[in-house]
């Protein structure tokens, strides 16, 4: 399929973007792209490739922006049930932490995920994963998380591989085991960390070997933070992941400056995510690094907070940022990239070409697949968007609409309007 005559074929080619060059576009005029099964096979203006390839089947874009598909690094997508009573209670005036000390917070989905099937599983996340897909997502990491003992979590793995199986919505696997400190162990958060470390890490490792094989394994993730994993906690968790043959992610900074950022650096963590509280001399550490460096903002919009992810500080630093969603049921239920583009325009005060590159070609490095996703260049993934406007400025500018028209993913065409009857 030769798609032509985009207002503005924005391809992201040149791979993730550090510091101060984030927002190279690398827009092409009048552009086209020529798909041939599921890669990109050219990209130029209209004209040079209707010239060049005059039998393809066309798809004629009408002077709309082409770009490519949302990458959302960040995301807790799979749960069941909700948490809208303890929203209330944040606008009573509860914290976060608060509402977790008492039974609350991860540890409400907590039960109900333990109680859920993987089917019940499944039916929930999906319609949550379609309207990703609706928005704009054509790739998405999801962690565990809510199950935090072997078991629960492996149903949550369970459930991700099969839903990436489903698509066409493209999932990046995360275990999360260390998200919270079980009530079990309420007195003993070591030695919850050492049953993460001794029992979880290698039964997940044998449980996707066996279900899944010739998969790469899944991310590892840690909540460094003050409340849920020290950072000593922390490091032994990612180290004994990280021999163990996982890739890591960790959070870190939403509450406490801990040093998480910096322990994400020194091992070579893919990404360091929500990064509120970070600090000059972890910020430089990450500027220095290959780590991505991962914003939120749908959380501190979804808790009232006025801080927010320092976005320049990081970029100033040379650093490698991206953005996310963080969909989750307590405190951003947002299946919106292009909502995540509207607060990071505003509140990290990125322009919309700086937040289309996170979303995008960054967002990609930061589940390591800049390789194959993230932007338009020939041998890549056919992962893109047509928009239903001509200026790629009105992402970040317009908000609380859909301006997805067209998702293509892997070659195949889904108009947003034929997907409505499913969401």
């Amino acid at each position: 399929m030769l798609i032509h005559s985009a207002s503005q074929l924005l391809t992201l080619s040149g791979g993730p973007q550090r510091g101060e060059e984030l927002g190279r576009l690398s827009i092409i005029e009048d552009g086209a792209v020529l798909i041939r099964g599921e890669k990109i096979e050219a990209l130029g203006r209209s004209s040079d490739l209707l010239a060049a390839f005059p039998n393809e089947p066309r798809y004629d874009a009408r002077g709309r922006v082409v770009m490519p598909g949302f990458v959302d690094p960040h995301t807790h997508a799979v749960w069941v049930g909700d948490r809208a009573n303890e929203f209330e209670m944040r606008l009573a005036g509860k914290s976060y932490m608060e509402i977790m000390a008492t039974g609350g917070g991860i540890m409400s989905t907590v039960k109900s995920v333990r109680q859920a099937s993987v089917e019940q599983l499944i039916h929930d996340t999906r319609a949550r994963l379609a309207a990703m897909f609706a928005h704009g997502t054509t790739t998405a990491e999801v962690k565990t998380g809510y199950g935090l003992e072997t078991a629960s979590e492996i149903k949550q793995l369970d459930a991700i591989y099969r839903l990436n199986a489903e698509g066409p919505l493209e999932l990046e696997a995360t275990f999360l085991g260390a998200h919270a400190i079980p009530e079990v162990y309420k007195h003993d958060p070591d030695g919850f960390t050492k049953l993460v470390i001794n029992e979880m890490l290698p039964a997940v490792k044998v449980w996707h070997e066996q279900s899944v094989p010739g998969q790469p394994l899944p991310f590892c993730d840690v909540f460094c933070e003050q409340g849920a994993f020290t950072l000593a906690q922390s490091r032994d968790i990612l180290t004994a992941a990280k021999d163990l043959g996982f890739p890591l992610k960790i959070h870190a900074d939403e509450f406490e400056n801990l040093g998480g950022a910096s322990l994400a650096a020194e091992l070579g963590a893919a990404s360091a995510d929500h990064l509120v509280k970070t600090s000059e001399a972890d910020i430089k550490r990450l500027g220095e690094s290959n780590t991505v460096s991962v914003a939120l903002p749908c959380t501190p919009f979804g808790l009232a907070e006025r801080e927010y992810t320092p976005a320049k500080q990081i970029l100033a630093a040379g650093g490698t940022l991206a953005v996310a969603t963080d969909i989750n049921p307590g405190t951003a239920w947002c299946e919106s990239m292009q909502f995540v583009l509207a607060l990071a325009c505003r509140y990290l005060r990125l322009t919309p070409g700086q937040a289309i590159a996170a979303a995008t070609i960054n967002a990609a490095a930061a589940v390591n697949r800049s390789d194959s996703i993230g932007s338009l260049e020939p041998g890549k993934q056919a992962d893109l968007l047509i928009l239903s406007v001509d200026d790629y400025r009105m992402l970040g500018y317009r908000f609380g609409t859909n301006l997805v028209d067209t998702v293509v993913k892997r070659g195949q065409f889904y108009p947003v309007k034929e997907m409505r009857g499913s969401l």
